[in-house]
């Protein structure tokens, strides 16, 4: 079992798959913090979502910055941190460790009819249901050279846990 987590993670997936409650989960479960990338959207884009308009690339460019940096940052000072953010396009996940190549992404893979089941039994601030198509468009599943695992979101917050611990492991060191 993993007693400490070395490296940064993002918590990956569409809207609804469950990135907030198991990025606290996994911060809570190695003693780290918690950042909810959603927190630090521009105001211009959480307007942008809140009207049901999807984000573009020049859009999400300065908040994944926003992100990566933040995780570079913690990590400067000897804490790796968990992230939730959808990162859904490989080259979003690119930009988001130019500034800690060793970060691991947890995708979290669900089924659109799930997730869309899911995000009907809750509240977003400006994260509509009518944009969860977009963002199943624009999702790119992890690929070669990446650091990640995958994992079903059907599985409890505590199975992911030891599921993500059991992975770290198995993780070559970067």
């Amino acid at each position: 079992m993993t007693a400490k987590l070395r490296t940064p993670l993002i918590v990956m997936g569409v809207s609804g798959s469950g990135k907030s409650t198991i990025g606290e989960a996994l911060s809570r479960a190695f003693g780290v913090p918690f950042v909810d990338g959603d927190d630090l959207h521009p105001s211009a884009n959480k307007r942008k979502m809140a009207a049901g308009q999807p984000l573009d690339d020049e859009d999400r460019a300065p908040w994944l910055e926003i992100i990566a940096f933040r995780i570079g940052a913690e990590l400067a000072g000897g804490t790796p941190i968990v992230v939730a953010c959808s990162a859904l396009r490989r080259r979003y996940r690119d930009q988001l460790v130019a500034h800690a190549p060793e970060t691991v992404f947890v995708h979290l893979v669900g089924g659109a009819e799930l997730i869309t089941e899911r995000q009907h039994g809750r509240v977003h601030e400006y994260m509509p249901v009518s944009l969860l198509a977009s963002q199943f468009e624009a999702l790119e599943p992890l690929g070669d050279g990446e650091r990640g695992i995958e994992i079903d979101v059907r599985r409890s917050p505590a199975q992911i846990v030891d599921d993500v611990r059991a992975a770290l492991d198995a993780l070559p060191q970067a």
